[in-house]
């Protein structure tokens, strides 16, 4: 066996750190982002910005904080450093949500009350035995009366307890009562403000935050902002390609093959239309560190919450996955009364942008890159299918060695074997439930040949393309095999390949309503 022989470079990614003051003391990649944060500071106060987890929120706030604390040395070098010139000293209020796991009213309060006291013993406790949004306004009060200069209040992930409690309604309007009071202080406490910044994935609609604070600036979909977190193209380029260099060596890939690589994997987050997309901070930089392209991002968390919100909506998937339209309105804010799966999917990093109707003003959202859609899909299919994840990608790549080698016959079989055996409860599914079936299969096919779903009329039900072989699939709920086959041929959906030097094949495909599952197939002549 041959080692490949990778050049190596001792240069530090920063992977999961979030404080700005060790990246820059500890001599790690920053890709500089300090001249947005200086026009973000100068031109507004209290802002909003929603975006998907391990995208850079907290090492923003992080950022925003050592700007505040005036701490120079930290900024050496980056473009902020000539365009500030006064590197004043802030009071900082700084809390954190994120590291917490919320099941009850009282984890809520824990974690208010530990910052809160923490921010007491710097600026005076008289207050301490008030409810937290009284001894939160005191604070402010007395850090601008202490130090002459109003008040930096940073909150990340301001929305993790909501989110955790999202199918819990009682524990949410408690949570939500909470949050009013707590956050209705940010108006109240105006004044004495110099600067307010909040982050998180979501943005409830029914949290007053947003309805109280009607002065707050949400920028999660503005244009001076849209890469204000993330990764683009040319940073990705500029700063890393050392290490896009190691990873194209470790993958026999060329410099231009390693970056188209990378963009199908990581890029394609729009946060504005017309603004160029971004990469994934996480993903991209976990892939030049590991020197492998993986699915980073989707493997930090799985998105239960989702698909029990998708199931409760009963959504069609086939649409999601293929592209939903949409108004702004439709996706930047979540009600839970609603029950509709759009806006958390967007917010949470498996939808993004990727059209804009400006007559009508439609976007067009979809999964940004090829990691999401195909970790979704896999995750997302064992509730479709009696398939476990340990089989799951078995089948799927027999599929393809299947329909590779010609055998139709094995990828029928093979196909029953993930109709077999439901779980009770999805016994009585529609015929919608089994179209989604044949959907997820070929679509997670995709991920190794060219395999296509009908997304409009005059085409079969499925194509798959191989080297030496095409396939085309038509399959009956409520009809036979000569059916399938006959509507194969009276609708054309021969004639596109014709003139393909391939060996084209045909198939009928019904399915057995009695047993729910695939019945009888045949290949046309």
């Amino acid at each position: 066996m041959v080692r490949k022989k990778v050049m190596t470079t001792m240069r530090k990614l920063p992977i999961g750190i979030q404080s700005f003051e060790n990246i820059r003391n500890e001599n790690y990649l920053y890709v500089d982002k300090t001249a947005l944060i200086y026009q973000l500071v100068t031109k507004g106060k209290p802002y909003f910005l929603s975006r998907p987890r391990r995208f850079g929120k907290s090492l923003l706030i992080s950022t925003l904080e050592a700007y505040f604390q005036g701490k120079k040395e930290l900024f050496k070098g980056l473009a902020i450093d000539q365009l500030e010139q006064d590197w004043n000293v802030y009071p900082v209020l700084h809390l954190d949500l994120n590291a917490r796991k919320y099941e009850s009213e009282a984890d809520l309060v824990a974690i208010l009350n530990q910052y809160l006291e923490m921010w007491e013993a710097d600026y005076g406790d008289e207050m301490k035995l008030r409810a937290p949004e009284e001894r939160f306004f005191y604070v402010i009060r007395r850090a601008w009366e202490q130090t002459g200069r109003q008040v930096v209040v940073l909150i990340d992930e301001y929305d993790k307890p909501l989110l955790q409690t999202i199918h819990n309604e009682p524990l949410q309007e408690a949570y939500r009562h909470i949050m009013k009071a707590f956050y209705g202080v940010l108006k109240s406490a105006d004044r004495y403000l110099r600067f307010v910044f909040l982050t998180g994935v979501t943005k409830f609609a029914q949290v007053s935050v947003f309805s109280d604070l009607n002065q707050l600036n949400d920028i999660s979909l503005d244009y001076d902002y849209a890469t204000l977190c993330g990764i683009t193209h040319a940073e990705l380029v500029d700063n890393l390609t050392p290490e896009l260099e190691q990873l194209g060596q470790m993958q026999s890939l060329s410099r231009e093959e390693t970056v188209e690589t990378m963009v199908r994997q990581y890029d394609g987050y729009h946060f504005h239309p017309s603004r160029e997309g971004v990469f994934n901070p996480f993903s991209a930089l976990s892939a030049l560190r590991k020197r492998e392209f993986g699915d980073y991002w989707f493997q930090t968390g799985t998105p239960t919450f989702l698909v029990e919100l998708l199931k409760k909506s009963e959504f069609d998937l086939r649409i999601l996955i293929d592209g939903v339209e949409t108004q702004a309105s439709a996706f930047t804010e979540y009600r839970a009364e609603r029950n509709n799966p759009i806006p958390l999917l967007y917010q949470s990093g498996y939808l993004t942008i990727k059209e804009y109707d400006p007559r009508f003003k439609l976007y067009k959202l979809e999964f940004p890159n090829e990691e999401v859609r195909y970790g979704f899909l896999n995750f997302i299919t064992p509730f479709y299918s009696s398939i476990s994840d340990e089989e799951r990608g078995f089948y799927i790549g027999k599929f393809v060695d299947d329909l590779e080698s010609g055998n139709i016959d094995s990828f029928m079989r093979r196909l029953r074997v993930f109709f077999a055996d439901f779980p009770y409860e999805l016994n009585d599914k529609t015929e919608r439930h089994y179209q989604v079936v044949f959907y997820l299969v070929f679509k997670l096919m995709g991920q190794f040949c060219d395999a296509e779903i009908r997304s409009a009329t005059g085409r079969a039900d499925a194509v798959v393309k191989t080297a030496n072989y095409i396939y085309l699939f038509e399959f009956k709920l409520n009809g036979t095999v000569e059916e399938a086959l006959k509507q194969i041929e009276d609708k054309g959906y021969l004639l596109p390949y014709q003139i393909d030097n391939r060996k084209l094949f045909k198939i009928g495909v019904s399915f057995d309503q009695a047993e729910r599952n695939v019945g009888e197939w045949a290949v046309g002549d």
